[in-house]
């Protein structure tokens, strides 16, 4: 998937955080430990710093979620950054967004801590990130 094409999904998917654009999603990509893991239906975006990997955004299409895709894209981002070298796989999340939240626990990560006023809003307080752990 080409920058665009990942926000354009991006935007489908999200609305807190806000979406990312074409130009940011470019610049990840030209960075340094940035890799992406893309399926027809989604992707899933992150990062090696030393020995660990962080899950910067994963977004499947409205039309194929609870079908199975976020699970696979989260599966093989844990392959791949394993095989970068990770020891241990982070993320954040809304404390709101519960069907993000449950596929993630669903997949292995628990809560090690809290962000609040992480996620800023449009309108309305800022959001608590939970940040999770994958756990081997």
């Amino acid at each position: 998937m080409h920058p665009g094409e990942l926000a354009d999904l991006h935007a489908l998917c999200f609305t807190v955080p806000r979406p990312w654009r074409a130009d940011e999603f470019a610049s990840l990509l030209d960075s340094p430990g940035i890799f992406l893991i893309s399926h027809s239906n989604g992707f899933a975006l992150g990062r090696i710093a030393g020995p660990e990997a962080e899950l910067l955004t994963i977004a499947v299409r409205p039309d194929a979620q609870n079908m199975g895709h976020g699970r696979r894209l989260i599966e093989d981002f844990l392959c791949a950054a394993g095989t970068r070298g990770a020891k241990d796989v982070f993320l954040e999340v809304a404390e709101n967004n519960e069907s993000a939240i449950a596929l993630y626990l669903k997949s292995g990560f628990i809560e090690v801590a809290k962000r609040v006023d992480y996620f800023k809003q449009n309108s309305g307080p800022a959001l608590t990130a939970l940040i999770l752990k994958h756990v081997h």
